[in-house]
C-alpha cells in the first residue's frame, strides 16, 4: 500500500468520523425535544398544539413576513426552524389572548425563538423594511 493511498484511507475515516459526530449531535438534540417533560408532553407536542391552535389567527402579511424572517436559514432546516417560531408565536398569542397574530407577535416571537446570533440579521432587515424595533431592544441581545 502506497503511503499516498493510506494517507487519503486515514483523512477519509476522519471526514466520516466527524460526520457521524455532527449527525449524531442533531438527531441527540431532536430526541432531547421529543422526550416528555413532567406534564406528559414533549417540547414539539407543546409546539403543534400551539400551532394548531392559532392557525386561524394567522393573515397573509404575518405569514409572509415570518418567511423574510426565515429566508436566511439554509433551506434543509428551514421548514423545522419556521415551525419552532410559529409554535412561539402561537404561544405567545394564546398568552396575550390575541384575536389574531400580529406584526408585533411575529417579531417578538422570532427573538424568543432564534438564537442571539441571529439578532444581529434581524435588526438589519426591520431596518431595511422600515419597521421600528425600539419596543423588542429589551428582548434583543444585540447592542442597537
Amino acid at each position: 500500500m502506497s503511503s499516498l493511498f493510506g494517507s487519503f484511507i486515514v483523512i477519509w475515516m476522519l471526514v466520516l468520523v466527524s460526520l457521524f459526530f455532527i449527525g449524531g449531535y442533531f438527531m441527540f438534540r431532536k430526541f432531547l425535544k421529543s422526550m416528555p417533560k413532567s406534564d406528559g408532553k414533549s417540547d414539539l407536542d407543546w409546539q403543534d398544539y400551539y400551532i394548531d391552535q392559532t392557525r386561524s389567527l394567522w393573515t397573509d402579511e404575518t405569514m409572509h413576513l415570518l418567511d423574510e424572517l426565515v429566508e436566511p436559514v439554509p433551506t434543509l432546516f428551514r421548514d423545522v426552524a419556521k415551525r419552532t417560531i410559529a409554535g412561539k408565536i402561537g404561544q405567545l398569542a394564546m398568552d396575550d389572548g390575541a384575536k389574531r397574530i400580529t406584526q408585533d407577535l411575529v417579531i417578538k416571537g422570532y427573538i424568543l425563538a432564534t438564537p442571539a446570533r441571529d439578532h444581529k440579521w434581524l435588526v438589519a432587515r426591520l431596518k431595511e423594511k422600515q419597521i421600528d424595533f425600539t419596543a423588542y431592544k429589551q428582548h434583543l441581545k444585540v447592542k442597537v
